[in-house]
């Protein structure tokens, strides 16, 4: 049974996007983090995985689609929080995150694919990653990688190396994490949400300061 995990924040002022203050708000910033979240699981949802999963912090909201099985994210930093989702699953495992609202079904199903790999890795444009699959779902090979920095993703890629597994790649994508991040995504997937949204508040900020 194949589990497609989204780990996220409940988009809430002040506790999510806090790189995008200035220039947004802390109010704009959880928009624009909602908006991202609702992207990325409305793309999830149409991935044909046998469980979906959302690994949140706090608690769910409207943006929240149907089919989506709710669980609490472990206390801990972040590579214990990713540990804890593995461990939570009896099959192979994907788990991305709130970060790539560029992300769409074609992205994701090539990994959901286990015949030739026994993992996945989406690096991430900052050096970091925004997806982790894993045909046996073992919490030891994220624990312990330091997160949100420059060589995040080079130290977890090196962790599933060096367990001997044959990793497939996905296209490396930006998180969104800056405005400057914000601007190109929102370009990236004109179609989506965040980019509606970020369109939106981008144009009422230059009319407020006009």
């Amino acid at each position: 049974m194949t589990t497609l995990l989204v780990i996220a924040k409940q988009p809430l002022p002040g506790r999510v996007k806090t790189r995008l203050t200035p220039p947004f708000t802390p109010v704009q910033a959880a928009s624009l983090a909602e908006a991202a979240l609702a992207d990325t699981l409305a793309a999830a949802a149409r991935v044909p995985a046998d469980r979906h999963v959302l690994v949140l912090d706090g608690e769910p909201g409207p943006w929240l689609p149907p089919g989506f099985l709710v669980v609490p994210q472990a206390a801990g930093g972040l590579d214990v929080r990713l540990a804890a989702a593995f461990a939570a699953c009896d099959g192979p495992a994907l788990l991305i995150g709130m970060d790539t609202p560029q992300i769409t079904p074609e992205t994701l199903a090539p990994a959901l694919c286990w015949d030739v790999h026994d993992a996945w890795f989406g690096p991430a444009a900052d050096g970091g990653f925004w997806a982790l699959g894993l045909a046996v779902p073992d919490p030891a090979l994220p624990l312990g990688v330091p997160m949100s920095r420059s060589d995040t993703g080079a130290v977890q890629y090196a962790r599933l190396r060096a367990a001997g597994l044959r990793i497939g790649s996905l296209p490396v994508l930006r998180d969104v994490d800056t405005a400057r991040d914000a601007r190109h995504v929102a370009a990236q997937a004109p179609g989506t949400r965040f980019a509606a949204r970020h369109a939106r508040l981008t144009t009422s900020m230059a009319g407020a300061g006009s």
